[in-house]
């Protein structure tokens, strides 16, 4: 059975703490019910409608629970699959990564390596045009955008 970020706690799957973990009580305060169910709970919103699917605005993209940069718009592309994609976290340590069967199928979960939030989804060898030849399927409600100065 899958794990949620809600039921995993403070920890990362190596057993190190998250640095910016909270409580439950904490997390529901500070987001919005959808934000916590996505980031806490890890649900998914429904395809082609984040606010970030299309956005092609340079800058970063940060956990909306925690603030941790996550993507920078310049790994971003258009997969055309309903949620924002990217090739690349910006750093190799800002995400974090969870072996997920829940579908009948085995997945490979992303989630902030700050906060222990769901972000979304990796996926390989899908034939995109892209440097490495991945797709990070992340939930638009899972990010805020910060525009470029």
């Amino acid at each position: 059975m899958p794990t949620t970020p809600a039921q995993d706690g403070y920890a990362r799957p190596d057993g190190t703490p998250y640095p910016r973990a909270n409580d439950e009580t904490k997390w529901r305060a500070q987001l919005v019910p959808q934000e916590y169910h996505v980031l806490r709970e890890a649900g998914t919103e429904a395809p082609f409608t984040g606010e970030y699917t299309d956005t092609v605005t340079p800058g970063v993209y940060e956990c909306r629970a925690c603030g941790a940069e996550l993507f920078r718009s310049d790994a971003k592309f258009a997969s055309h699959c309903g949620w924002p994609s990217f090739y690349s976290p910006l750093a190799g340590d800002s995400v974090v990564y969870l072996e997920d069967r829940s579908l009948g199928r085995v997945r490979t979960e992303v989630r902030c390596a700050s906060c222990g939030g769901h972000l979304g989804h990796v996926f390989e060898g899908e034939g995109y045009p892209t440097p490495t030849d991945l797709r990070y399927c992340i939930n638009s409600i899972s990010l805020r955008h910060v525009p470029e100065a």
